[in-house]
């Protein structure tokens, strides 16, 4: 008898809300001590009414507050009404569009805009805006309208949108391919050594913060991702470089850039919101304090994609200006650079 026979009418009831599978080097852990460090705004006492009224489950059988979590466990906190993220309401959110036709719409994308809704960011998403100025928009595997990829809320730039089922399929494939064309600026800190490089390395879920991702040496842990950078201008204390993604993984330039020891400049997740290079004197905490003012989020711009077009088969390529924000910080640190010809490159 499978684990499921156990429970003949409950997927018919309940709907999965998290998903989260523990790690080979997962110790034993209470799986409300295991949920409380995963699930935003949830007390321990709420996960332990969740586990009472069955709602929390590990490998498909509900279990109490109690169970202790072991490696590779598929821990889920199932509901018995859907999730509020499948339920898309329209909203008369302004896109930037800069190219549509029948099959495909690029749109650029504003700092601060989540793409989907999802961990607390139920409405105000650019799926809402979609679902608003668009109808009958094809559903991706994720149940999410016309997404082929997506770039972090902080992140600016550039992203497809597929119009119809076979757009969806033919740019999905591109991506999974890696034969698209995708080009971001990041200001990053530090004097980047080399003029050009490659990034290699797993990466999957940071073992203490879920929030972060993090790189693995161990080949059997995390998704294989590939960046290639290069030096645009040099800053002393910061580098503008240019990013190619050869695979497309979550936080990819985020956490490639940080290993090599060059957090983005202002991401606070990773820790670029601190001063990390640089001399101890006030004027210059004052003037990084400017300039954090002045770029309130990751140096990050998804500048160029390219890609086949699903309908013509040419290869097309779309450019952007970097936003307001980063230029302005640009600036500061190329005035910066110019006044202070002394400063040490670390």
């Amino acid at each position: 008898m499978s684990h499921n026979d156990d429970l003949p009418d409950l997927e018919e009831e309940f709907f999965e809300h998290h998903r989260f599978v523990s790690t080979k080097g997962q110790s034993l852990l209470r799986v409300d001590k295991f949920l409380m460090s995963l699930l935003e705004n949830a007390t321990r006492n709420k996960i332990q009414q969740a586990a009472e009224k069955g709602n929390i489950w590990v490998n498909d059988i509900p279990v109490k507050s109690n169970y202790r979590v072991k490696p590779f466990d598929i821990v889920r906190v199932m509901l018995t009404h859907p999730p509020f993220e499948n339920r898309i309401d329209p909203e008369d959110i302004p896109l930037d569009i800069v190219y549509e036709d029948d099959a495909v719409l690029v749109i650029n994308k504003p700092p601060g805009l989540v793409v989907h809704p999802g961990h607390g960011n139920y409405t105000g998403t650019l799926v809402n805006a979609l679902a608003f100025h668009f109808e009958n928009l094809p559903m991706n595997s994720s149940e999410r309208p016309g997404l082929v990829h997506r770039i972090d809320k902080d992140t600016s730039g550039l992203l497809v949108i597929a119009k119809t089922e076979a757009a969806l399929t033919h740019l999905a494939k591109q991506f999974e391919d890696k034969t698209s064309e995708r080009e971001y600026i990041a200001l990053v800190w530090g004097n980047v050594k080399e003029e050009a490089g490659t990034i290699e390395g797993n990466i999957a879920r940071h073992v203490k913060d879920r929030m972060q991702m993090a790189v693995f040496a161990d080949p059997e842990i995390g998704k294989h991702a590939v960046t290639h950078y290069k030096v645009l201008e040099r800053f002393g204390y910061v580098t503008l470089i240019s990013c190619k993604l050869e695979t497309g993984r979550t936080h990819q330039i985020r956490v490639h850039m940080k290993h090599i020891g060059h957090t983005l400049f202002n991401d606070a997740r990773y820790g670029g919101d601190l001063i990390l290079k640089g001399t101890t004197f006030t004027k210059y905490k004052q003037f990084i304090d400017n300039c954090f003012k002045t770029l309130p989020r990751q140096a990050l711009h998804a500048k160029t994609l390219g890609f086949i077009h699903p309908t013509t088969k040419e290869f097309i390529r779309f450019d952007t200006d970097l936003p307001q924000d980063m230029t302005a910080c640009i600036e500061k640190w190329n005035n910066y650079a110019k006044s202070h010809n002394e400063v040490n490159e670390d």
